[in-house]
């Protein structure tokens, strides 16, 4: 069934609002996006980004491509290189939503999944392989007057460098997989979903907020496991980024991820997000940055410092029920360990494709 179909079909059986027919165009906005991004030329990306974009759109991009204002910014950053050296890339997504910004009340949506090309060449100083490879990512847009305003795209950079056979940190303490797709393959929400749906999420949600902001404040960081259960299944699955890796219920959650990451980072300062939003079981969140803290030691198996760092992170949650059972998470690790003087992508370019 096509889009204007699915959509057609949820509007004759539901009352819909004004923002809920926004969701709807926007979502078709983002859809022809990416199509046009996909069958382009590598000399027209840039045309093509400015068709759909405004005139001051701003573009949030993790380490190395940094924040960029305008399109053909945004192409000789990002988009132009990639499409020339990964061949025939193509967007393979798992979810994709849209809602309003409980920030500001600005009208997003976002994008998550693998772009999976063939890598015939260095990208970011990783070698080429000759094979199959995938760049999963999170990409938001908020949109307004039928143009793309601001977008932020995160990526996983590490995971590529670990298909090529390149760890550039210790041991992680989760599992090296392919992130999969959500468990009840429903994330590709073409027509808009149930408001009632999307309330109970994004209330959930802000009670796990507040459920770790009180944590926070005790100080306790190897906490119990009740904690967790007032918003978590018991058999939550947790999708980190490659150098923390991915973990399966809550009690390996804690001890694979939560308690090496309350234990190793002090003085955790909460920035807040430039959006998060719910739709149906689904909600998202990102943050420039979400939160501020110190090294102490231990987190990633680095040592400690007293450098106070950023760090850029992205959230996608499923909920089942009165849980959370699914949430994907990227976290812009080569800029957190730039901050800290590491640049691994440096140190990559220099060792594995040595002048």
């Amino acid at each position: 069934m096509s889009f204007d179909s699915l959509v057609s079909t949820y509007c004759n059986k539901h009352e819909t609002g004004n923002y809920m027919h926004h969701h709807n165009d926007n979502k078709k906005l983002i859809l022809s996006y990416f199509n046009a991004l996909e069958g382009v030329a590598d000399c027209d990306v840039g045309d093509v980004i400015a068709e759909y974009t405004a005139d001051d759109y701003h573009w949030y991009g993790v380490y190395p491509f940094g924040e960029q204002s305008s399109a053909a910014d945004v192409a000789e950053a990002f988009w132009t290189p990639l499409l020339t050296t990964w061949s025939r890339l193509q967007r393979r997504q798992d979810v994709f939503m849209a809602g309003t910004n409980e920030v500001d009340g600005s009208q997003w949506v976002t994008s998550m999944g693998h772009l999976q090309g063939l890598r015939d060449k260095p990208w970011l100083g990783i070698p080429a392989t000759g094979k199959m490879t995938y760049l999963r990512y999170a990409e938001f847009h908020h949109v307004a007057d039928g143009k793309i305003q601001r977008s932020s795209f995160f990526c996983d950079i590490i995971g590529v460098m670990h298909q090529a056979g390149i760890n550039p940190l210790p041991m992680q303490t989760g599992a090296t997989n392919i992130v999969p797709s959500p468990q009840t393959q429903d994330g590709i929400q073409l027509s808009q979903q149930d408001p009632a749906e999307s309330t109970r999420t994004m209330t959930l949600l802000n009670q796990m907020i507040a459920d770790l902001d009180t944590l926070n404040h005790s100080g306790d960081d190897r906490y119990p496991a009740a904690i967790l259960e007032r918003c978590w299944h018991s058999n939550m699955c947790w999708y980190g980024p490659a150098g923390i890796g991915s973990t399966y219920t809550i009690e390996r959650y804690q001890e694979q991820h939560s308690y090496p990451f309350r234990e190793g980072l002090k003085d955790k300062i909460y920035n807040g997000h430039i959006c998060r939003y719910a739709e149906g079981s689904y909600a998202c969140w990102f943050g420039w940055p979400n939160l501020t803290h110190t090294p102490k030691g231990g987190f990633l198996g680095l040592p400690g410092n007293e450098l106070s760092v950023d760090m850029r992170v992205v959230d996608v949650y499923r909920r089942d029920g009165d849980k959370l059972a699914e949430n994907w998470v990227i976290i812009d690790l080569p800029w957190w360990l730039k901050q800290q003087g590491i640049d691994i992508l440096e140190r990559c370019k220099h060792i594995a494709i040595p002048s």
